[in-house]
């Protein structure tokens, strides 16, 4: 089950509106064209953005996510008709082959368990054609990113077209060992409704997903930063063996 940020229909309708900057995608453009891509398959999809963004630029998208909700707001966008949607997991694809699987946004910590996460690893390796890329990211655990996460950091009143005045907030709830729950709050001017959604991250350090991409078959070719985010990630470039 996908936490409630994306899977209930009135917060997965405003996601893209109280996250509008996504040129953190813009290095995972580029990073399609130097590998050459014409086929991606974007692993936690969510709304769409990213695999719209690559099938305006002509490649061949498929977008896969748990969250029927957020795939419903995908597939209302312009251009949807551009890419194969599928709800589900990487886990259990059907049968297809690209040249470049992605996770943007950190999605890979949102795969909790380990074993969620060899299973994930294992169908996008089955998905790749032989010489293909898996290209991730995930946050460098040593930063403590979830220091920042707190209501003082993080409220804002957003201002939505057809929706009205949404306050919303993050409050750090649990760290235990590598696992950080924290809880984001929505709060509708319009009907007063409030609206929360519970998610747990799992924080890999660099070894632990390098263990796991071999022990899945891949070839770990170069760890790079996200460009946007200096020092604060880990960007994995992961090939299947021809």
């Amino acid at each position: 089950m996908a936490d409630a940020i994306f899977e209930d229909p009135r917060l997965a309708a405003i996601y893209d509106a109280l996250d509008p900057d996504r040129t953190d995608l813009d290095v995972y453009v580029s990073i399609a064209e130097e590998l050459g891509a014409h086929r991606v398959l974007d692993v936690g999809c969510g709304t769409g953005t990213f695999a719209l963004l690559l099938a305006g630029r002509g490649l061949d998208v498929i977008g896969v996510d748990p969250a029927r909700a957020s795939l419903d707001v995908a597939r209302a966008k312009r251009g949807s008709n551009r890419v194969r949607w599928i709800c589900g997991d990487a886990g259990a694809l059907p049968a297809m082959q690209v040249d470049l699987a992605t996770m943007t946004g950190n999605v890979a910590q949102a795969i909790v368990e380990p074993t969620d996460w060899e299973e994930t690893l294992s169908g996008i390796h089955d998905a790749l054609r032989p010489g293909g890329y898996l290209v991730f990211e995930t946050r460098d655990p040593a930063r403590r990113a979830w220091t920042e996460w707190n209501r003082a950091a993080s409220q804002k009143i957003t201002e939505i077209a057809g929706v009205g005045s949404i306050e919303s907030w993050v409050d750090l709830m649990d760290v235990d060992g590598p696992l950080v729950t924290f809880r984001g709050t929505w709060l509708f001017a319009s009907d007063g409704k409030v609206l929360t959604s519970d998610s747990t991250l799992r924080f890999r350090d660099r070894e632990e997903v390098e263990a796991t991409l071999a022990a899945q078959g891949y070839v770990l070719k170069e760890v790079r930063g996200a460009p946007d985010r200096p020092g604060k990630e880990f960007v994995f470039f992961a090939q299947r063996p021809d």
